[in-house]
């Protein structure tokens, strides 16, 4: 059983060198990485290493959003895996499909990670101009986008305290705490009581 590492930068001028530290202190006794944009279908090294992959090992990744380039694609991916008997890990959203909760927060992310894709774009098509049409007067928009909202409710729903919500999102805690203020992440979460962790 061994652990092998996924990861992907998206040009040659960026260092993978966070997400090989991460994947070796997860256990990965060997990497593969593509220099690559998400977008495109070309990733030999994401190839190679599926086929490097046997049974009863487990392929770990920094993000999911390493491994793949939408919904579709990401569950494509591992579901194929599961057939094969190898498991899928992240080492920051803390994913693991062995398990029924991770199935879910699974799906969770890969459909945050492809609607933040989308929108990413459209901002870059769109530009400050369709922001103003829109009514937005400046200053930076929240990190916490419909989506991450959505995924952080889920995410307490499974039990995650507000630290590790905050660290598999990659936003600070506050934002998360305002976040799950809101009616939409309120009505999505179970009543609690006691403090907030």
């Amino acid at each position: 059983m061994t652990v092998v590492g996924y990861a992907r930068v998206s040009t040659l001028e960026q260092d993978p060198a966070l997400q090989h530290d991460a994947l070796t202190a997860a256990g990965a006794a060997k990497v593969f990485t593509d220099f690559a944009s998400g977008a495109t279908a070309q990733r030999p090294q994401l190839t190679a290493c599926l086929e490097y992959l046997r049974s009863g090992d487990t392929l770990a990744v920094w993000r999911i959003d390493r491994l793949g380039r939408s919904v579709e694609d990401l569950t494509r991916i591992v579901n194929d895996l599961a057939e094969r008997g190898i498991q899928f890990r992240s080492t920051t959203e803390a994913i693991d499909t062995t398990t029924v909760g991770g199935e879910l927060v699974f799906h969770v992310f890969a459909a945050v990670a492809q609607m933040e894709r989308r929108l990413i774009r459209e901002r870059t098509v769109a530009g400050l101009a369709a922001a103003r049409a829109r009514g937005r007067k400046g200053g930076r928009p929240s990190v916490m986008t419909d989506q991450r909202v959505a995924a952080a409710a889920a995410l307490r729903t499974q039990g995650l305290t507000l630290n590790e919500i905050a660290a598999s999102l990659g936003v600070g805690r506050s934002s998360v705490v305002r976040a799950l203020r809101q009616p939409i992440a309120a009505a999505a979460r179970p009543s609690t009581t006691g403090a907030v962790s």
